[in-house]
């Protein structure tokens, strides 16, 4: 019997296609695909536009105002949804399609499911070279869209109309994979897009998709549970793949009943309320004291979830040459770091297996009593530097502390590059779980924002905190990044945006001094300006007016309190705005590695790289 056809373009087949995926969040089915965020150009507008105009009311289109900061805006709801639904970036040709590619490299970093569409160049190439093509002399298959490649976790460029048949769902696949997770590309020729082709019926029908939970090889799981009943002071260490693969509950379980502490990394924080009682802190160079110090004594570390970053180990200085890593993670490259028992598999199915077969093993009680003491200490330490003085600049710790107390139980608190980073992940007392996102993998200026309008569409929908994201930023950052004020604005997703204003690029001027060069080019008042005795500061709350959102300029801490107050009340995206210390910091007790200059003529970069080569001399080198 003939196989039931349809006559659709490639674009139509693409959406119609996209919009048969669904999930299941939670026991209700949902869109897999919700939604896409789009900026058209001549590369897509009257092909993959048309297409999408005609399924809006099942797959809707919000309007970008910047193709990166679109594309970070789902990526933010990815995480807000911790992988379960996939948002979708679709630009032009060109440059819409190059600044994509920042966001897929934070999607990437993150292990965030991505979908990119971009437009490209006539596969036919009989009009060439077409406005915004590149040209290679060498190779005129390649176009800006071969960028991507880098920066992706799949790659295609559709040549012909039928190759969407295979290509759709392996996109899709690797996107739910939670091994392989990340972003796809899908590079669209124009004339492509527009031609038609019969598609076999069946490959509309509705599909439900799930995400898969490998379960771990037993021989490996034995070798970790052999390894671990030989420890004295193990720690576990809980990595974003908790989260993703909501496991919290249970690895809180498992640390409880076999006395383990748990300290976090960037993305792992938030599985664990700030105050639970196996709660350590965060680890690493934007950890706490409490948890470097038992990473410091552990001699057995169970690490979950986690590509075990540079942030998270101190650039691998902040245990102990002798200790041992049970690495429990999807992905085979994360889980053989470091000479690690390398157990393969899903954290929820490999914590409840290993969990079986510890049976009634625990560490000695008062390794988690001393765990429980050291972050207590932390907190005492937090407390006294988040209190008010009568100083007349407040610090980051201060306004961190006002916009904690301030923050409901499900509000979710975003922020990612500068100084803010380390003084949240420290200063930041988790109240509820999944309402933590601090992007660090990346550390990418200008998803604050973006990322806030993608919680904010993930907090209305199913699996969602419901609660209203608060978006923590630099005024270094806020200036690369802020247009989607006026999208959160013009869609009606409310955020709150606390901008701390330090004149400039305040931590990495830190760093420039600390490794000795003078302050140069970070802090407005160190660059090339027109009047250095009084350079221009932006009038952040006029700007975000501007832009269709409430705001408000807090002079004092006071101030900032009564503001937030205000803004939990207003009905539509509000910025707030308060001069902070560019020199005041939550202190920090691990390493990091970076390049200092071998020889200098200046003593400040002399002992910095004495120091730099003192760091080297602890690090555990692979092994």
């Amino acid at each position: 019997m003939k196989q039931a056809t349809i006559r659709l373009t490639t674009a139509q087949a693409i959406v119609q296609w996209l919009v048969n995926q669904f999930t299941e969040i939670e026991g209700q089915r949902v869109p897999l695909f919700p939604g896409v965020f789009g900026i058209f150009g001549h590369g897509n507008v009257s092909c993959l536009s048309e297409a999408l105009e005609a399924v809006q009311d099942r797959l809707p289109t919000w309007r970008g105002q910047n193709e990166q900061s679109m594309a970070l805006a789902a990526t933010g709801f990815a995480k807000a949804q911790r992988r379960r639904q996939i948002m979708i970036a679709a630009s032009s040709i060109g440059p819409g399609a190059l600044n994509m590619v920042t966001a897929a490299g934070t999607a990437h970093a993150n292990r965030l499911p991505l979908l990119l569409l971009a437009g490209d160049t006539f596969a036919s190439r009989l009009p060439d070279p077409v406005l915004q093509q590149v040209e290679h002399f060498n190779n005129p298959s390649i176009t800006v869209n071969d960028a991507f490649r880098a920066v992706t976790r799949y790659w295609d460029r559709i040549m012909h109309p039928a190759q969407i048949l295979p290509s759709l769902p392996q996109a899709t696949a690797t996107m739910l994979d939670p091994a392989d997770c990340g972003p796809a590309f899908i590079s669209l020729p124009q004339d492509i897009q527009e031609i038609a082709f019969d598609y076999p019926v069946s490959f509309f029908e509705e599909k439900i998709w799930s995400i898969p939970r490998p379960r771990p090889d037993r021989h490996k799981l034995a070798q970790a549970v052999e390894l671990l009943k030989t420890a004295k002071k193990p720690l576990l260490i809980v990595g974003g793949g908790v989260r993703y693969s909501q496991a919290e509950d249970a690895v809180a379980a498992f640390a409880i009943k076999h006395g383990i502490p748990i300290v976090e990394t960037i993305a792992g924080k938030g599985s664990l309320t700030h105050h639970h009682e196996a709660h350590a802190g965060p680890i690493g160079i934007i950890g706490s004291t409490s948890a470097n110090a038992l990473a410091g004594e552990a001699d057995v570390i169970v690490a979950i979830g986690t590509r075990l970053q540079d942030f998270t180990t101190g650039s691998w200085t902040v245990f102990s040459q002798t200790a041992r890593f049970i690495s429990i993670n999807t992905a085979r490259f994360d889980a053989v770091k470091h000479r690690a028992v390398a157990v393969v598999g899903d954290a929820l199915e490999t914590v409840t297996e290993f969990d079986a077969l510890l049976g009634d093993w625990k560490a000695d009680p008062q390794h988690m009593q001393h765990a429980q003491h050291l972050f207590a200490e932390w907190d005492k330490l937090l407390t006294k530097l988040q209190t008010p003085t009568n100083a007349p600049i407040p610090t980051y710790a201060q306004v961190v502390h006002v916009v904690n107390d301030a923050a409901s139980e499900n509000d979710a608190i975003i922020t990612a590059a500068g100084g803010l980073p380390g003084e949240v992940c420290k200063g930041w007392r988790v109240k509820a779980p999944n309402t933590f996102d601090l992007e660090f993998g990346f550390s990418c200026m200008g998803y604050e924002i973006a990322a806030g309008w993608g919680h904010a569409m993930a907090n209305k929908g199913p699996g969602g905190t419901g609660g209203t994201p608060i978006v923590m930023i630099g005024d270094g950052t806020y200036m690369m990044m802020n247009s989607d004020i006026y999208s959160s604005v013009l869609t009606g997703h409310k955020m709150i945006i606390v901008v701390c204003d330090n004149g400039g690029f305040a931590v990495i001027n830190r760093l420039q001094q600390a490794k000795g060069v003078p302050g140069f080019n970070n802090l407005l008042v160190d660059c090339r300006v027109q009047q250095p005795a009084n350079p221009l500061h932006v009038d952040f709350v006029k700007h975000a007016e501007s832009m269709g959102a409430l705001a408000r300029k807090c002079d004092s801490l006071a101030e900032l309190t009564s503001a937030l107050e205000w803004a939990k009340t207003t009905n539509r995206t509000t910025v707030l705005t308060i001069t902070t210390d560019a020199h005041a910091w939550v202190p920090g007790d691990a390493d990091w590695d970076v390049g200092v200059p071998e020889v200098s003529s200046r003593a400040s970069v002399q002992a910095a790289r004495k120091q730099q080569e003192e760091i080297r001399a602890k690090q555990r080198v692979g092994v």
